[in-house]
């Protein structure tokens, strides 16, 4: 999933959230994610190319029964039979868009672990706002994406065929083994046979990470980001090192309760 500007049915576009003490939490973000040399976000949050990636918006009365969640925006073929078949399968809608004629545009659910998510019609490429004069596909510079998706979960395979139904994903099996036990986590692959999000298990490597679509962000100094959350009324809930015994990635909580992932970049 490194290329955030590609239409396709099962692409995630973006994500957002809606968070009380907004102020307090802008500045989080900004001061966490633009680390390194070459940050990938710039302090307004946009990517450093200018493109919206990831929203932070101020928790209204408009929005104050969305959960506290990162929620991807994941593109579907058909918003009205997302939603039908997500209610069959004991989702539930907290937002639902149409238009004057009553088509729809857009939703917000929740999957029967409880977690958000939010769907979209395929986005054309035309639609992309201007990148400040740069392709997504020419620049040399890193570009601030959501890198990943991964959701962990008591029963994975049942999370795997709601969002084989919901979104139209299809399904890879991931082999992993725990305590001696093998077993399989799931890559959902979007139309064009990419993996676009996990869905794993709450054991192994993943055992206390919350029931949450976690959205994986990459800075350009993972170590001094960490500092920063830690400086900035966060926690580390969890971080792997790679051999070299730098930090690959962490889960974090954001000061109002928030999780996500921060990668290396």
């Amino acid at each position: 999933m490194s290329d955030p500007f590609v239409p396709r049915v099962g692409g995630i576009l973006s994500a957002d959230i809606a968070v009380p003490e907004h102020e307090r939490e802008t500045r989080f973000y900004s001061h966490v994610l633009s680390t390194g040399e070459h940050p990938l976000w710039r302090e307004d949050l946009m990517n450093n190319r200018g493109m919206p990636i990831i929203g932070l918006g101020a928790r209204s009365a408009q929005y104050a029964d969305l959960p506290l969640q990162w929620m991807p925006h994941i593109q579907v073929a058909d918003v009205a039979a997302s939603v039908e078949r997500a209610l069959d399968l004991s989702g539930s809608v907290l937002m639902h868009d149409k238009d004057d004629d009553g088509k729809s545009q857009w939703a917000v659910l929740l999957d029967p672990n409880g977690a958000a998510f939010g769907i979209i019609p395929v986005v054309s490429a035309e639609a992309f706002p201007p990148t400040e004069g740069v392709s997504s596909r020419d620049a040399p510079a890193p570009v601030g994406c959501i890198s990943w998706l991964n959701l962990t979960v008591s029963d994975a395979a049942a999370t795997r065929d709601f969002y084989r139904q919901v979104v139209d994903w299809s399904v890879q099996d991931v082999e992993m083994e725990d305590a001696g036990e093998r077993y399989a986590d799931y890559n959902m692959l979007s139309d064009d046979g990419n993996p676009a999000a996990g869905v794993c298990y709450a054991r192994g490597a993943n055992l206390g990470l919350p029931p949450v679509w976690l959205i994986y962000l990459p800075v350009g100094d993972l170590a001094e980001s960490l500092r920063r959350v830690r400086e900035g009324g966060g926690r580390v809930i969890m971080a792997t090192r790679g051999t070299d015994g730098q930090y690959a990635y962490a889960a974090v909580q954001d000061p109002v309760g928030a999780c996500l992932v921060l990668a290396a970049g």
